[in-house]
């Protein structure tokens, strides 16, 4: 498992999908194997010899005066999807997750960076037939734009509002925010919209010490050397460009460990210039 320490703030990687080998053009069209190949720092970390990229699925857990805090619930078990690769998965996530020492009802807050397939899944988990919020005990923190936003806009990907928001909010679960917004004083909701209308990312501060988790600003590092290339998924590709060049500008040279939300290992790292452009070491 890995783990960073930012200041008294603890954040620890929990996977459901370990670093898969994947076509760069099944996330971001630009990507080819050529395309990939050209940026010659990816290899070996975060691209192969045959220009194929390496991505994660995970939550990060993030422990902040006393609260234990879950970046992002993945895809989640038994979820109708259209998809194959995401239907009716079964994977041990969660009993990964209490082995690690999280427990779901000991988690206090649930953060989703924005409402996709693979952001929302272990929100909820199927019992007697229903959907019921996996974390009991927790709130969960949404965006107000996003929820407003996949309440009346269909997924291509299925009911995910049905089965992994709307019972949340049926619960009494769900505290609907508008960014920028504190969890704690060490760890703040930013707005960073493009990738979904109400996207956010996790600024983390303590102690002087700077990290940030990106959500879906970027899938992957190559985006780093090639801000302009867009993710399949992106529900508007020019603002998302946009936030993306403004978030790289912003934590360029600076000591903030940024923490890719899909990057494999090692995950975090630090954005420095390079020409026109950036890297991630």
């Amino acid at each position: 498992m890995l783990q960073w320490k930012i200041g008294q703030v603890t954040i620890s990687s929990v996977t459901e999908l370990n670093d898969a080998v994947i076509p760069g053009t099944s996330v971001i069209p630009a990507a080819t194997p050529d395309a990939v190949l050209a940026v010659d720092w990816l290899q070996p970390r975060f691209a192969d010899e045959a220009g194929n990229i390496r991505l994660r699925i995970q939550a990060l857990v993030v422990e902040s005066r006393g609260r234990r805090i879950v970046v992002d619930t993945c895809l989640g078990n038994d979820k109708p999807r259209t998809k194959p690769f995401f239907d009716h998965l079964q994977t041990p996530f969660l009993t990964d997750l209490g082995a690690a020492g999280f427990a779901p009802e000991t988690i206090d807050a649930v953060v989703c960076t924005h409402l996709h397939v693979d952001h929302v899944g272990w929100n909820t988990v199927l019992r007697d037939g229903q959907w019921v919020p996996t974390f009991p005990n927790a709130r969960y923190y949404m965006s107000r734009v996003d929820v407003e936003y996949w309440s009346s806009t269909p997924s291509p990907d299925g009911d995910l509002f049905g089965d992994s928001v709307r019972p949340v909010l049926d619960a009494g679960l769900a505290d609907l925010v508008d960014p920028p917004f504190a969890v704690t004083d060490e760890v703040e909701l930013v707005p960073t919209p493009g990738h979904s209308p109400g996207h956010v990312s996790v600024r983390i501060r303590s102690d002087g010490n700077d990290a940030v988790i990106t959500g879906d600003v970027m899938h992957h590092p190559v985006q780093c050397a090639r801000p302009s290339w867009a993710s399949e998924f992106d529900e508007d590709a020019a603002h998302a460009e946009a936030t993306r060049r403004a978030f790289l500008a912003e934590h360029a040279d600076r000591e903030v460990l940024l923490i890719g939300t899909h990057f494999a290992d090692p995950v975090g790292g630090y954005i420095t210039t390079a020409g026109d452009a950036y890297r991630f070491d």
